[in-house]
């Protein structure tokens, strides 16, 4: 009896095959059980009573867009001036500092 369980042992599919079998046959039952967790939250966000969902989501993505389009309607895009970013070897704060003060200064 103990020659044969050391057969098997040695056998290849036994020794790989069959945890590779346990392994893909339980992980798609682990899967499963993660899939319906994410299915039953989404169940449970759309039974959201009404009076929350208003104060959850107040206003909509339109809304947002055309503030934020007014907003950019204000802002004056013509008069700007170039600051580089410093160097690695650069003191970054002294530099964009300077660049601010004088900006036409040699590039």
């Amino acid at each position: 009896m103990w020659k044969h369980i050391g057969n098997l042992q040695k056998n290849r599919t036994v020794r790989y095959g069959v945890p590779m079998l346990l392994l893909v046959v339980g992980g798609s039952f682990g899967l499963r059980e993660f899939t319906q967790i994410r299915y039953d939250a989404q169940k449970i966000k759309k039974k959201m009573d009404p009076a929350l969902e208003a104060r959850v989501t107040p206003r909509t993505h339109t809304n947002i867009l055309q503030e934020e389009y007014m907003k950019l309607q204000q802002v004056d895009l013509d008069n700007w001036t170039n600051i580089r970013g410093p160097r690695p070897w650069e003191n970054s704060g002294q530099n964009q500092k300077e660049q601010r003060t004088h900006p036409f200064k040699g590039t």
